[in-house]
Order: C-alpha cells, then sequence, then structure tokens
C-alpha cells in the first residue's frame, strides 16, 4: 500500500470525556476511505485534528511523509466538504469554485481554465452563472466539492456531506461521489453514521466506537466476517445468540450449545475450546424460511419456529419468528413462496434454518 497519510496514536479529550482514544491507521494514496459510527464515536473530531480544527493532546499526524499535526489549516494540502456547504450566498457558481484559486494568487488565464474543468466535472456547466439560493441541495453539493478540488489538496474531507438530502438524492450523489474520486484520484475521506454511504463509497471503512478503532477493512470483509460484535451489529443487520463450544472441528468450525434452540455447527476464525462462551452472528439474508423442514443435505441447521411479524419491503420480505428461545430477522426475496402457497402468515408454523459457514462467531470469552 502506497501509504499517504499516517495517524499514529492520536487522542483528545474535552474535559473528562475522551473523544479518540488512541487512533492509528494509515490511508492509502488516492483511496476512498470512510470514518465510520455512531453519533459521538470520535469519527468528527479526528476529521477536525486532519483539517487542523482541533489539535491532538497525544499521537501526530504525517502527511506524504511531512508531520502536520501543528500546521494551521491554511498550511495543509487538505480541503474540507462541510454537511451545510459553507457557500458563498452572494457569488455565483463560478465565482465560489474560483475563490480559493484567487486566495492563492492565481493568475485569470488558469483560474479560468481550471473552473471550467470543475464544472464539467461536477456537471454544473449550464449553472455557472447562478447563486446558491438558485441550486438544488445536490447541486449545491456538487459546488462544495468542486470547490474544494479546484486546489487540488492531496486529502478531501467529507464530513457527513449528504446528512441534508433525501434518499434518492443520497443515492444518486453517492454514485456522483464515486465516479468523481474515480476521475480525480484524490484521497477521500468520508465521515458518516450511515453504513449504506460507507459501504458503497469506500474502498476500506475505519468502524468507530467510543473513541476507538474497531476494525478497519473493506466494506465486503467488515459485512461477512465482522471481529466484534460491535461491528457485526452497525454494518448491517445481525441476529446473535450465545452458547458454549461442544465440539471443534479442524476446518474451521465449531458446534455451539444454545439452550432453547439446539446445537448449531457455526464458522469460527479463532482458535476455541471446549466449553468456551461464543457469541454468533448470522445475517438475516443467510436465514433461510421454509414449510417442510429441510434435508440434512440442504440446510445442516434446520429449527422449529413461528412467525410473529411479517413486513412486505417491494423486492424482499422480511420476517420476524421465534425459535425455541430465540427472536429471529429473516429477510427473503418475495417471489420465493410464489410455488409454495404463499408467503407465510403471522402465526403459522414454519422451519428457520442456515448453513453453517453462513453463521460466525464474533466475540468470546473463556468460561
Amino acid at each position: 500500500m502506497d501509504g499517504l497519510l499516517q495517524i499514529e496514536n492520536v487522542s483528545k479529550a474535552f474535559g473528562a470525556h475522551r473523544a479518540v482514544d488512541g487512533v492509528s491507521l494509515e490511508i492509502a494514496r488516492g483511496e476512498a476511505f470512510s470514518l465510520l459510527g455512531p453519533s459521538g464515536c470520535g469519527k468528527t473530531t479526528l476529521l477536525r485534528m486532519l483539517a487542523g480544527f482541533e489539535q491532538p493532546d497525544a499521537g501526530r499526524i504525517v502527511l506524504d511523509g511531512k508531520d502536520i499535526t501543528q500546521l494551521p489549516p491554511e498550511r495543509r494540502p487538505v480541503n474540507t466538504v462541510f454537511q451545510n456547504y459553507a457557500l458563498f450566498p452572494h457569488l455565483s457558481v463560478v465565482e465560489n469554485i474560483a475563490f480559493g484559486l484567487r486566495m492563492a494568487g492565481c493568475g485569470r488565464e488558469e483560474i479560468e481554465t481550471e473552473v471550467k474543468a470543475m464544472l464539467e466535472l461536477v456537471k454544473l456547466a449550464e449553472h455557472a452563472k447562478k447563486r446558491p439560493a438558485q441550486l438544488s441541495g445536490g447541486q449545491r453539493q456538487r459546488v462544495a466539492i468542486a470547490r474544494a478540488l479546484v486546489n487540488r489538496p492531496q486529502v478531501l474531507l467529507l464530513d457527513e456531506p449528504l446528512a441534508a438530502l433525501d434518499l434518492k438524492l443520497r443515492q444518486h450523489m453517492l454514485l456522483e461521489l464515486r465516479a468523481i474520486h474515480e476521475k480525480v484520484g484524490t484521497t477521500f475521506i468520508y465521515v458518516t453514521h450511515d453504513q449504506g454511504e460507507a459501504m458503497s463509497l469506500s474502498d476500506r471503512i475505519a468502524v468507530m466506537n467510543a473513541g476507538r478503532v474497531e476494525q478497519i477493512d473493506a466494506p465486503s470483509k467488515l459485512y461477512d466476517t465482522p471481529r466484534t460484535d460491535f461491528v457485526a451489529g452497525f454494518v448491517g443487520d445481525a441476529n446473535f445468540f450465545t452458547g458454549k463450544v461442544l465440539e471443534v472441528r479442524h476446518e474451521g468450525y465449531v458446534r455451539v450449545f444454545c439452550e432453547g434452540i439446539g446445537n448449531p455447527m457455526v464458522r469460527t476464525h479463532e482458535a476455541l475450546t471446549m466449553g468456551q462462551e461464543v457469541r454468533v452472528m448470522v445475517r438475516p439474508e443467510k436465514l433461510m424460511l421454509t414449510r417442510e423442514r429441510p434435508g440434512a443435505s440442504e440446510r445442516v441447521n434446520a429449527y422449529g419456529a413461528s412467525v410473529a411479524e411479517v413486513a412486505y419491503f417491494g423486492s424482499h420480505l422480511r420476517f420476524v419468528v421465534h425459535a425455541g428461545d430465540l427472536t429471529l430477522l429473516v429477510q427473503m426475496p418475495n417471489n420465493r413462496f410464489v410455488a409454495s402457497g404463499g408467503q407465510p402468515k403471522r402465526g403459522e408454523r414454519v422451519f428457520v434454518s442456515f448453513h453453517p459457514e453462513e453463521a460466525l462467531v464474533v466475540s468470546m470469552q473463556t468460561s
């Protein structure tokens, strides 16, 4: 990895509250990287330290081999796109984009060339003379991105830039951001509490919790192989159950005794011992509902259940089912039951099942 930015054991406290607690991570040149976590986890504080708006209490920040920890914001090759865009309301789109170049003392011809390129990049050439009040939310966001990129920063920081947009526009702008990133190749660091945004935009994601990084990984790995139950629960929906290890298989599977449901076989990436207490995760879409008990060769872990709730989401159905002492969320395509008498109804008896490789031990402790 061509490391551009190193964050080394950085901490920041506000009074007794430790907002960022010993965070270390490395971000590659040209990477789209997200800081993801709930409100208060420290992601925005970390972003503000990268921008120079806050100073760390400990640790250092190194950008392209240079320690920038104490540099003021205006001396860092970093620009920020804020949630409220912070456009100048009295300036046109062209004037907003050109502002940074004028402050840097660039010549008129250079400014015109660079601004034209940015207008084409963000698809706003036909709106060049308009002021921010005449633009939609998505258009204002694109102006803010163009203004931040026109000075060619080494890193672009994006602080929840889609939070003020409606769902359809957020989804569209995510595609726009991805396309812009691919065209310009600038390192993006994106802060959000929305796991869908982070998953669709990022090459890698750092999941933060209580000022610390719980896991850094590609989106697919965070979803499929979370290392902690916090990551498993925050990145997507998940069902959890606890139990004790009954059997350890050499090929990376264990059988777990779960009181009230049975002894499912599940996968693990850690060395476990007999009798050890574990916490297991299985995603809702990995569970299957059927009216007949599946054969052992099809779905190894199968349990009788009853349907408590059914919700329709267009392309899929969501069920809440009770299996033994467990309440499970199940997600299935809405055409799955066309040939089998229609979807199960509330109160109906069914079977819920899953393959061993579709469940994962995500946390554990010695019993």
